[in-house]
Parts: C-alpha cells; structure tokens; sequence
C-alpha cells in the first residue's frame, strides 16, 4: 500500500506515532478511472491522519481489507498541518490521475474540493464521508446516524454514573459533531432526567485542532472530571486521545468514537476505562465502495447507514460492559425502541 503527501509525526497519550512516508507523483492523464478497472483505490485522510485510533484507522481497515480481499492496490494520502481546499484539490487530483478508482475523502472537509474535481473526471467514482451536501452521477455520499449510536451511549452513560454528571467532549463544533452531542443527551436525560451533562467543544471552526491535538482533550476532560463527571463521551478524533488518557488515570469511565476504541493498539494501555464505543461502520463503507466499483456497478448518490442496518451501535469488546446486564438490556430496548419508530433522535442539541 502507498502513502502519499507529507505528513507530520503526532504524539498520542505521551508517546509518539512515527508513521512512515513515501513520495510519489501522479501521472499526467486523462480521465484515469477509465483504465483503471476498479484495480487501484485510493483515501485522501481526514485531520489527524492515519494513527488517530478512531475515524482514519476505521478507513484504512476498508482500504486494507479491500486490497487482501479483492485485490485491489490501496494508496493513502495524508493531510497537512492547516491545510486549505486547494490542497485537497491537488490531492484528489493526483490521486485519480493516478489511475485510482474509486477516490474517497475521508471528512466532510473534502466536500467544496470533491465538487470541483470530481466533474474533471466522469469515469472516476468519488467517495465522500460524512457529507451529502455535494452530489454528482460519480459521488457516493457515506452518511451515517451519529446520533443513534450517541443516544445508546447517553443510556449506558445514564446507567453506569455514580455522581450523575457526565461529560461530552467535541473535538470542533460542527453540525455533524453536534449530531453526536444531541444524540447522546437526548439517550441520558430520556434514561435518567437528573443527570448532568457538560458539553464541551476544543475549537472553533476555521480551526480544527480539536480534532488533531491530545493536549486539548486531556485538559478538557480534566476540566470535567474536576466538575465531578465519572463518564466521559469524546468525539474528537485524535484529540480524543488525551481525553481517554486523563478519564483512565483518574479511574472513570471513557466512551470511545468511530471505531472500536478498546481494541485500538495505540490506547492499549488505558483499554480498561473505555466502557463501550459509539461505532460507525465506516470500514465496511469504504470496502463496499470500493467493490461496487470492481463489480463494475459503482454504487452513487446516498448511502445511509443507521442502527437497521448495523451501521452505527456501541461496542461489546469490554467484558466489564457485557457483565451489566441491567446497561446492556436498557441499551438493548432503546435499540429497538430507535429501530421501531418509538424513539426519534435529534440532530442538534
């Protein structure tokens, strides 16, 4: 598998992520997709990059499983430090010159420079996480109901707090981040009206550091742990990490993101405090993509993956999550209560 573009080396719970790089340059053709046969894939990722422990390492699972099930020849392309649509543009770009097919973006940031390329190249099939704002005959716009998965997680949390607060971590506050902020209040207060929630966001946008940097998450869960809270919910992509790192030093409870976070390498030695995990398939989002475009029949326009189809839920990795029968059976009915229409989830706080 390739890696493209620069990245820079970030640090994760006081230990640093080296992550390997490799140069290369795209090719000066055409509308590469069409010689392409569904035979190279490539992911442009999202801030933080590969090593989050979260939402880039659930889209490289995608990409690698592609390339040991079907085949396929994977290339990554890394962002860089503040980065601006132009050089998402450039990066697209090279990829599908490359012959890469299908493209995906990793994060609704790729949106306005999916718009733009995408046109450029009609045969190639674009993938974009997270966003269905920008729409085209070649753009698969992946979509997920965060707010599902974040009510399940305000249940458990609900259930599971001794001093009834609670905290939620936003690495920067979007609509898409807020989806997860709604989703897990709404499951807590429905569970248990006296719990406390403290909502709380790292960054503003233009700036998303708070989707990059530990340090911001540490302090912020040490900012709620100090307020009483014994749960804490980070949606905060690699900054999450610090989040998790503080929450397990103090012996509270953590509620992993995107992916699995108990079995994440890199958070292997605060495991134990991380409860559950609010997952989104996104692993089997970027395979399935990829193979519509090897089957020759690329799968376009919305593809929604909520709790009916799996696509979201909460992890059962921890055993000391599985042995609350009381959590699990409260989490459980509310699944089914979503599921059946009883329950309807906000999308904003």
């Amino acid at each position: 598998m390739r890696r493209i573009t620069r990245i820079t080396t970030v640090g994760i719970a006081s230990a640093a992520l080296a992550l390997s790089v490799t140069a290369c340059g795209g090719k000066s053709s055409s509308d590469a997709g069409s010689d392409s046969g569904g035979e190279k894939a490539a992911i442009a990722y999202d801030i933080g990059g590969r090593g989050d422990q979260s939402f880039n390492d659930a889209a490289y699972a995608g990409l690698a499983r592609a390339e040991k099930e079907l085949d396929v020849k994977g290339s990554e392309a890394e962002p860089s430090d503040g980065e601006g649509d132009a050089d998402k543009v450039q990066r697209l770009t090279e990829l599908a010159r490359s012959g890469n097919n299908p493209v995906i973006g990793v994060g609704f940031a790729y949106a306005p420079a999916i718009k733009k390329v995408a046109p450029k190249f009609p045969k190639t099939t674009f993938g974009i996480i997270d966003d269905a704002s920008v729409t085209g005959d070649n753009i698969a716009n992946i979509v997920f109901n965060e707010e599902q998965g974040s009510y399940l997680a305000g249940v458990a949390a609900a259930k599971v707090t001794k001093t009834k607060t609670i905290g939620f971590i936003g690495g920067v506050e979007t609509p898409l981040i807020k989806k997860f902020e709604a989703g897990f209040i709404q499951g807590a207060k429905d569970t248990d009206p006296s719990v406390k929630v403290l909502p709380q966001y790292l960054t503003q946008p233009p700036n998303f550091d708070g989707f990059s940097k530990p340090d911001l998450g540490k302090a912020a869960a040490q900012g709620q742990l100090d307020k009483k809270a014994d749960v804490i919910y980070s949606a905060a992509g690699l900054a999450g990490s610090g989040a998790i790192e503080a929450a397990s030093k103090a012996g509270k409870w953590n509620i992993g993101v995107d992916s699995d976070q108990y079995k994440q390498k890199g958070l292997a030695a605060y495991k134990e405090s991380i409860l559950t995990s609010v997952t989104k398939d996104v692993e089997d989002s970027v395979f399935n993509l990829i193979k519509s475009v090897q089957d020759g029949k690329p799968t376009t326009g919305e593809i929604r993956y909520g709790l009916d189809k799996d696509g979201v839920g909460l992890s059962m990795s921890n055993p000391a999550f599985t042995k609350m029968t009381d959590v699990i059976a409260a989490v459980d009915k509310a699944k089914k209560d979503i599921i059946d229409g009883k329950i309807t989830v906000k999308t904003a706080p």
